[in-house]
C-alpha cells in the first residue's frame, strides 16, 4: 500500500490559501470592485421621490454617483445605461436608523462583537465605532439585497454608550462606506440604564445630568482643568470632549427608552440642556405623543413591538407608529438588528397594516432618518444633486411578494451576490458521492446546512 504524507510546508500553504480565498470571497461580496463612473437612466417606472408626488412612467437619471434629473420628460443621453422599470416601483434606497451592521458577525461569538465596551463605567461617550466596522462582513450584501442602502451602526449598553456612524452598504474600506462619522451619541434610559448606574431611574437621571454638567464646565474651564486647577470631574477628558457636539446641538442624543414616564423624563433633560433629541424604542411613545410632537422629537420604533415583554412595554401596541404620526411626531422605522436589516421594508409594511399612511411609511425608512441624523441634504429622497442610492422594486416595496430587482449605491449597480446565495448554489445540485451533510441524509444538516 502506498501512502502519501503531506509536508508541513504544503499543509501550511493549503491552509493559507484557504484562508486567503475565504477572505477574498467575503471582501468581494461585501465590497464590489470600483467601476468607472457612468450614466444610468432608470426609465418608465412608478417613481416615489418622497420629497414630492408620485410620478408615473418617469425617469431617474444618474451621473457620476449623483441624481441629475427626475421626471416624466427627462432626456436620456445616447450612451447611458438603461434600466427598464416599466411596471415597477422606484424609490430611494432604504435607511435603517438603528443597527449594529459591520460591528457583529456571529452574535454568540464574543470575538465578532464590537458594538459595546466591557467597562464598569456607564459613561463611555468617547467610544467611536468607526474603527471596529468590518467592510467585509457577510451581513452587508444580504441586507442590501433587501433594498437597504444606508444604516446607522451604533454602540449599545450602559448609560451613554458612545458614538454611532452612518454608512452606505458598499465599499472596500471603512472610509469608502462612511456617510457621516460620529453621527449620533447613543444613550439609554429606564430599567437597563438604572441597572448600569445603581438600580434606580433617579440615579440614571442624576448621572446623565452630571455628565452633561461636567462637559459644560470642562468647556468653560478647559485651561484650568489641564493645569489641574479646577474642581474634579467624574467623567474622563475624552468623554467630556466627545459630549461637546451634543451640548452644541450639532450631534443628536439618541436615547433608547420605552416607558411613557421615562420618555417624559428624557424630554425634560433634553429641554433643560437644549439638546437635539431622538427617541428609539418608544414602546409607549403613543402615550406621550403630544409632548413629543411639541418638542419636535422623532421616534425610532419597531412596529411589531406589541407584547409586554417587560414592565416598560406594558402599553406597547401595533398602531404606535400610526398614533404618533397622527399627532405630528416624526416617525422612523427600524429593525434594531444586524442580521435581519433586510426585513426593514416588511416592518414598514406592518406599520401600514396597522394604520400608518403608506407615504408616511416610506418617509419613515428614507427621508425621516436622514433628517434625524442631519444628512437629508444628500440622502433620503430622489432629487437632483443627491447621492444616487436608488432601488427598483418588482412591485409595492411593502408587500411580501415584492423584491428589489436593482439596487444602486452611489451611482453603481450592486451585484446580486451574498453568502446565502453562494450557499444556495453550492447545494442546489447534489452528487451521490457527496457526504450525508451535503445530501441531507441521516445525521446531516440538509441542503441548508454549512
Amino acid at each position: 500500500m502506498t501512502t502519501t504524507r503531506r509536508t508541513p510546508g504544503r499543509a501550511i500553504g493549503l491552509a493559507t490559501a484557504l484562508v486567503a480565498g475565504t477572505a477574498l470571497m467575503a471582501a468581494a461580496l461585501a465590497a464590489p470592485a470600483p467601476a468607472a463612473a457612468q450614466t444610468i437612466a432608470i426609465t418608465g417606472g412608478t417613481v416615489y421621490p418622497v420629497s414630492g408626488p408620485r410620478l408615473e412612467g418617469a425617469t431617474v437619471l444618474i451621473r457620476d454617483g449623483k441624481i441629475v434629473a427626475v421626471g416624466t420628460n427627462v432626456r436620456v443621453p445616447e450612451r447611458a445605461r438603461r434600466i427598464d422599470a416599466a411596471g415597477k416601483v422606484v424609490t430611494p434606497g432604504l435607511m435603517d436608523a438603528s443597527t449594529t451592521l459591520g460591528l457583529v458577525e456571529v452574535g454568540a461569538v464574543g470575538a465578532t462583537r464590537d458594538f459595546a465596551l466591557q467597562s464598569e463605567d456607564p459613561v463611555t461617550a468617547a467610544f467611536d465605532v468607526v474603527d471596529g466596522i468590518n467592510p467585509a462582513s457577510t451581513l452587508i450584501p444580504i441586507n442590501r439585497l433587501g433594498g437597504v442602502t444606508t444604516a446607522l451602526t451604533a454602540p449599545r449598553g450602559g448609560l451613554i454608550s458612545g458614538q454611532g456612524a452612518v454608512i452606505d452598504l458598499a465599499g472596500a474600506t471603512v472610509e469608502a462606506m462612511l456617510v457621516e462619522p460620529r453621527a449620533a451619541m447613543m444613550a439609554s434610559y429606564g430599567a437597563g440604564a438604572a441597572s448600569a448606574v445603581g438600580g434606580a431611574r433617579g440615579e440614571a437621571s442624576l448621572r446623565l445630568r452630571e455628565a452633561l454638567d461636567d462637559a459644560r464646565f470642562w468647556k468653560k474651564h478647559q485651561g484650568a482643568f489641564d493645569r489641574g486647577a479646577s474642581r474634579s470631574l467624574v467623567e474622563s477628558r475624552l468623554d467630556l470632549e466627545a459630549l461637546q457636539p451634543v451640548l452644541a446641538g450639532t450631534m443628536p442624543l439618541v436615547v433608547s427608552v420605552d416607558r411613557a414616564s421615562d420618555i417624559s423624563a428624557v424630554l425634560r433633560i433634553a429641554n433643560d440642556y437644549g439638546l437635539r433629541l431622538v427617541i428609539t424604542g418608544g414602546a409607549e411613545a403613543w402615550r406621550v405623543a403630544g409632548e413629543l410632537a411639541r418638542a419636535h422629537v422623532p421616534v425610532v420604533l419597531d412596529p411589531l413591538t406589541d407584547a409586554p415583554t417587560d414592565f416598560s412595554h406594558l402599553g406597547a401596541r401595533f398602531d404606535n407608529a400610526a398614533l404618533l404620526q397622527k399627532a405630528g411626531v416624526p416617525v422612523i422605522i427600524s429593525t434594531f438588528d444586524a442580521h435581519n436589516v433586510r426585513n426593514l421594508a416588511f416592518d414598514a409594511g406592518n406599520a401600514v397594516r396597522f394604520g400608518l399612511p403608506w407615504d408616511a411609511a416610506l418617509r419613515a425608512v428614507t427621508l425621516e432618518p436622514a433628517r434625524a441624523f442631519g444628512i437629508d441634504d444628500r440622502y433620503g429622497s430622489l432629487e437632483p444633486g443627491k447621492v444616487a442610492d436608488v432601488v427598483v422594486w418588482s412591485g409595492d416595496p411593502f408587500e411580501l411578494s415584492s423584491a428589489p430587482e436593482t439596487v444602486i449605491i452611489r451611482g453603481r449597480v450592486m451585484p446580486d451576490r451574498s453568502r446565502q446565495r453562494e450557499l444556495l448554489e453550492r447545494y442546489r445540485t447534489l452528487r451521490a458521492d457527496q457526504p450525508p451533510e451535503y445530501r441531507g441524509g441521516e445525521g446531516g444538516n440538509g441542503a441548508d446546512g454549512g
